[in-house]
């Protein structure tokens, strides 16, 4: 093997559902060594990853140009199976769990501990038993070396989102002979506490020799973590330069390509009224849009125990907190998709709770945190996709008559596709494109343009920038305040991302354990936020923190 690169690329090249999506790739990565790799959504950070681990998606549609090395030795994967027995693991931005099964049976799936079993020489494997004291000393010890404490019996389904990113990362220490491990925003539904631990965790990977392709669109990790950094813009590698000679703004101007704009302040959420020409203005209250009231929800990971808040006709307003603490659970409770209780108002009328429908017929409208499992049709057209909630609560796009025979309209479907795909700069070859085929950040985009497209009076979102570049992210959050100031739409924003938070709301509240340590101004000092997130309660009233 002499000095040979562990995994070397050169000239990768792909075209994909029509689009040529890499061109002449080429970079070497050693033992131990960590490099970021970072790009807007649709720079082809996904399609690469997707060659090296051989995913059945890169043969189907053709193939690809260039060849891969590992150790001076020419490879060609067909498939993750060949992928894993020469050492390289893979963790996807979109979990691959079995819900039902705990920890220690997901980490070891495949790769089950049996009891040994006379019979088995006879009957086969398939008479012998699980080894669980073994499979949760393997598991524990796996979880173990990413600093966190789960246990190796909590089933998947009932585990907080970020629980279930460190059990996939698990997954892949566990095989003994893995050498490179791909990690596709593997901290993107961490909160900051937690992603911490995991960059820490992965500096003693890499020391053991273990090489590390990082992806993430949160720089400053990218930046703390990583030897090298690479950047991809339009499917080609803009720069390969250690990353101490890169700032974080250098390295969001490289991936866009243009200076990254920065957001102005979010104006108070008021009007003003004049009874006379030169009068002085002064500020009038605005009516509350919502209204909750002891809210609880029973959402697996995510429990609210009683909460109340209310949210101002015409704000933006932020749920943040970490992971685990509840505040996932505070819209998708509100909108019907896990059993909930207490009061909820929207504009001074009752919700009724645990029904969808209900929420829709208010005009309301969702983005959830799981866009391939809620909030996307993968098999369907985006047209479909973005129309297809409208028409069936509010029977638009339909041509007939009412109640007797109706049709879908096609034209309109198109049309009103088309005019989301361009005010969202979603990277598609057009309306008829299907969903599943599209890149995790424009997936998010579709999501955005389907809740649009019902021209809510409160729309609620939940991590709308999860794994999107900063290009795309400042897309997104712009259009929301854009949307926000010329429809008077309220916006409740969920997102694990403060200073996301702190960008775009006018108000943002922190959860903790079920319950809502306290509401801030937006323009509060950060550490604020950090004190509540810590268990500290704020008293309103003397404006000190306590525990």
């Amino acid at each position: 093997m002499g000095n040979n690169p562990l995994l070397r690329l050169e000239h990768i090249g792909k075209e994909y559902y029509g689009n040529r999506v890499l061109s002449d790739i080429s970079f070497d990565i050693n033992a131990g060594e960590i490099i970021g790799l970072v790009g807007e959504n649709g720079a082809g950070k996904s399609t690469l990853l997707n060659i090296l681990f051989g995913m059945p998606v890169i043969a189907s549609t053709g193939g690809y140009e260039g060849s891969i090395q590992i150790d001076g030795r020419k490879v060609s994967f067909t498939s993750p199976n060949q992928a894993l027995a020469h050492g390289i693991g893979m963790v996807h931005q979109e979990f691959s769990l079995i819900p039902g099964f705990t920890a220690a049976e997901n980490i070891l799936l495949n790769r089950e501990v049996l009891n040994a079993s006379s019979m088995r020489y006879i009957f086969s494997e398939r008479v012998s038993t699980l080894d669980r004291e073994a499979m949760n000393g393997r598991a524990r010890s796996a979880i173990h070396t990413l600093g966190v404490n789960i246990s190796p019996d909590m089933i998947v389904s009932e585990m907080p989102v970020g629980y279930k990113q460190f059990i996939e990362i698990a997954r892949e220490i566990d095989r003994k002979n893995t050498r490179l491990l791909f990690l596709d925003e593997p901290t993107a539904v961490l909160a900051e506490s937690e992603a911490e631990i995991l960059i820490t965790a992965l500096k003693k990977l890499a020391a053991s020799g273990i090489a590390i392709v990082f992806i993430s669109h949160r720089l400053s990790e990218v930046k703390e973590l990583c030897g090298r950094i690479l950047v991809l813009r339009d499917g080609r590698l803009i720069t390969d330069q250690p990353s101490y000679t890169l700032s974080t703004r250098q390295i969001a101007s490289l991936m866009v390509g243009r200076e990254s704009v920065r957001r102005e302040e979010t104006p108070e959420v008021t009007e003003t009224v004049s009874t006379e020409t030169d009068a002085p203005k002064k500020k009038k209250k605005i009516r509350p849009a919502l209204k909750v009231e002891h809210l609880w929800v029973d959402m697996p990971g995510e429990t609210v125990r009683d909460v109340s808040f209310e949210v101002m006709k015409g704000e933006i307003f932020g749920i943040g907190g970490l992971a685990g603490h509840g505040k996932l659970a505070i819209p998708n409770g509100i909108m019907g998709l896990y059993p909930a209780g207490g009061t909820v108002k929207t504009f001074g009328k009752k919700l009724t709770l645990n029904k969808p429908r209900a929420a829709l017929g208010k005009k309301m409208a969702f983005v959830s945190e799981d866009r391939r499992g809620v909030g996307l049709l993968l098999d369907e057209p985006l047209d479909w996709n973005i129309t297809f909630t409208a028409m069936q609560t509010q029977g638009r796009f339909l041509v007939g008559i009412p109640y007797i025979f109706q049709m879908r309209n096609d034209l309109a479907m198109r049309k009103e596709a088309r005019k989301f795909i361009d005010q969202l700069s979603i990277k598609c070859t057009g309306p008829s494109q299907k969903a599943g085929e599209l890149s995790g950040g424009n997936q998010q985009k579709v999501c955005l343009a389907k809740a649009f497209v019902l021209r809510p009076d409160i729309l609620l979102i939940c991590e709308p920038t999860r794994g999107i570049d900063i290009g795309a992210k400042t897309l997104v959050l712009d259009t929301l305040k854009q949307y926000n100031k010329e429809n008077g739409t309220t916006i409740i924003i969920t997102s694990s991302e403060l200073e996301e938070l702190r960008s775009v709301c006018n108000r943002i509240a922190i959860v903790d354990e079920g319950k809502i340590a306290g509401i801030l101004p937006a323009s509060n000092p950060a550490e604020d936020f950090g004190m509540l997130m810590m268990g500290q309660v704020r008293n309103e009233e003397e404006g000190e923190f306590s525990a």
